[in-house]
């Protein structure tokens, strides 16, 4: 660290009122689960991972005996992690202080035993994908070196692919006759292509590309042995929508369904039909589609979000269903349509929140669709008001339960989201209207958000804070520079500061969709980069700013970000920092309460409300 930075202020508590303290905590605090996966040929072996123990962790559920058991045990928690198909392991991503550089090991389900590396000769690097079938095992691996992916069968590891540009694992056919990949041989790793090759020589079976800017994402080959179908999204007509592809015969049959917004979906476990998530305007829900008859019913899932969902051998659908004002439950509906919730975690539920609203504004690229909230009982008139910016940037803020957003409305803030261009479930070029100008584009519409939410009364305008974490962090520093007069104070977490030594530093996958983003690297387009990078416009930032980062950070390396703090201090400019030992974020609940009370404390201060 070249600079004693000023430390961020961490407060002994944000509310005077007990209950107040007490509730926003308990929030965070609050057991949570992801819905289950299950092992394919013995389903009572099932894994989710959950906080119960005060960091997210894999667990084991044995359905047969009701048992439930802590697998994995970190300092900086694990989060991903696939059973076996025969249900006798558990397989999980170990990496090191969630640097998320690592390898895959496994360790019984039962119990019995610590856990041994999985695929002892594949070297370390980023996870590029895994499937696991009972002869065969195919894991992707990604370095500064590109992609390679590999085969296990028996005690033999071999190398079936390699490529500088990204590539991953998308998945086995049943028979495990065949492995999918999706590749960026093409140059656009944002709009990848499909190959299916032979596990018996990887020879290539088929190979499917739409063209430029129309990418093809392959989801699963069916359930059933010796059926060869492989399910994929494509964006031939501007949105992304369903596919099957049968390889075998080289036939497809797209799948028109009358729904507006965008939709993916898995397999029912005969192959008969398909259960599909339908995303539209921040909220989804599930629907089955029978391949036989394109008859689509839905399952009448209350309004929210649909945080993971599956199909049970018995055609029992279980799935993970918030929304902004009611807590995560796990919930299973039965072929015949009962509904119940099937986990109920230990200890008492998050206290409830305030709901979202819808709000739809104008800007220079077309309708834009935000989401926002007031604090229950606010008095009229404006409020300091939150813009919090998600990150991604491909990827949509929902009506989905976040203790973080119920923390800023119980502090007094009313909290806006925006989906800007650039967000997943609003169509092609909606997703895509932000290549060639990153971040410039999102804060066009981030900005017509803000003066309709000061237009309309909901925000006072010299109390606007603007907010994110990782593309939303990345945002938040690029408005304070080009943006100042609309911001009194802005915190960034995990952000891009200064885009060409982030690039030099990231994780080869983020080099590889940075590319197809800005349309070539650093060394290509060395006008949009500056252009497009924070660091560029510090020298016009007036509010104070609040920047949190992981010491093992891949995809925001923190020497960027130091670089960006450094021109900051020699403007003797208002700002924080807060460093913290993980990765991309923590898993650890104590340090997110603990962030989180920083990054509320901190605007209080900013805007003379502390």
């Amino acid at each position: 660290m070249s600079t004693p930075y000023p430390p961020a202020q961490v407060p002994d508590r944000l509310f005077d009122d007990e209950a107040a303290e007490a509730r926003w905590r308990a929030r965070f605090g609050a057991s949570r689960m992801s819905a289950p996966d299950w092992a394919v040929d013995a389903p009572d072996a099932s894994i989710y991972v959950s906080n119960a123990s005060g960091v997210w962790e894999v667990y084991a559920w044995n359905r047969a005996t009701g048992a439930h058991r802590k697998v994995t045990d970190r300092p900086n928690g694990t989060m991903h992690a696939v059973p076996s198909p025969d249900g006798r392991w558990i397989w999980w991503f170990n990496d090191t202080d969630g640097d998320e550089f690592g390898s895959w090991v496994r360790q019984p389900f039962d119990g019995e035993g610590t856990a041994e590396p999985a695929i002892p000769d594949v070297h370390e690097g980023y996870s590029a994908g895994l499937d696991i079938g009972h002869r065969v095992v195919v894991v992707g691996v990604s370095t500064d070196d590109g992609s390679e992916l590999f085969a296990r069968t028996g005690t033999e590891t071999k190398t079936f692919y390699r490529h500088e540009d990204d590539a991953g694992i998308a998945g086995l056919s049943r028979d495990e006759t065949l492995v999918a990949i999706a590749h960026s041989e093409h140059g656009d790793s944002r709009h990848p292509a499909v190959r299916v090759l032979r596990t018996e020589d990887f020879a290539t079976v088929a190979d499917k590309w739409d063209g430029e800017g129309k990418g093809l994402t392959p989801l699963e080959f069916s359930p059933v042995s010796g059926d060869q179908r492989l399910l994929l999204l494509h964006e031939r007509r501007g949105r992304e929508e369903l596919l099957v592809w049968d390889t075998a015969a080289d036939t497809e049959t797209e799948l028109e369904l009358d729904l507006p917004g965008e939709v993916s979906a898995g397999w029912y476990p005969q192959a008969d039909a398909l259960l599909v998530v339908h995303f539209h305007q921040g909220r989804s829900s599930l629907y089955r589609y029978d391949l036989s008859t394109a008859e689509l019913s839905s399952l009448d899932t209350p309004p929210g979000r649909i945080g993971g969902a599956g199909v049970r051998p018995d055609g029992t659908v279980e799935y993970s269903w918030s929304n902004a004002a009611k807590p995560p439950m796990i919930r299973a509906r039965t072929a015949d349509g009962d509904e119940r919730v099937l986990l109920t975690p230990p200890g008492e539920p998050a206290p409830e929140s305030a709901p979202v609203v819808d709000a739809f504004v104008e800007g220079v690229g077309g309708r834009i669709h935000a989401l926002y909230s007031r604090p229950v009982g606010a008095p009229d008139g404006p409020l300091p008001t939150v813009f919090a910016l998600h990150g991604g940037p491909h990827a949509a803020d929902e009506d989905r339960f976040s203790a973080y957003r119920a923390t800023w409305l119980d502090a007094g803030f009313a909290v806006v989201e925006v989906n800007y261009r650039g967000s997943t479930g609003y169509g092609s070029a909606w997703r895509d209207a932000i290549e060639g100008r990153p971040g410039l584009t999102e804060l066009e519409d981030v900005a017509a958000v803000h003066d309709w939410a000061v237009g309309s009364g909901l925000a006072d305008p010299a109390k606007c804070v603007v907010n994110g974490a990782s593309w939303g962090g990345y945002l938040t520093l690029l408005a304070l520079g080009t943006q100042p007069a609309r911001w009194a104070a802005g915190v960034a977490g995990v952000p891009v500061a200064d885009y060409v030594a982030a690039y030099e530093d990231e994780m080869e996958q983020l080099r590889s969709f940075d590319r197809a983003l800005f349309g070539g690297s650093p060394e290509d387009v060395p006008a949009v980069y500056r252009e497009c990078s924070p660091i560029t416009y510090v020298d016009a930032v007036t509010a104070p700013v609040l920047v949190l980062a992981g010491d093992n950070d891949p995809r925001c390396p923190i020497r960027q970000i130091e670089n960006y703090l450094d021109k900051l201090g020699a403007r003797s400019a208002p700002y924080e920092f807060y460093r913290y030992d993980a990765g991309h974020g923590s898993l650890v609940i104590a340090e997110t309460v603990k962030q989180t009370a920083i990054e509320v404390h901190f605007a209080q201060r900013a805007l003379g409300l502390a």
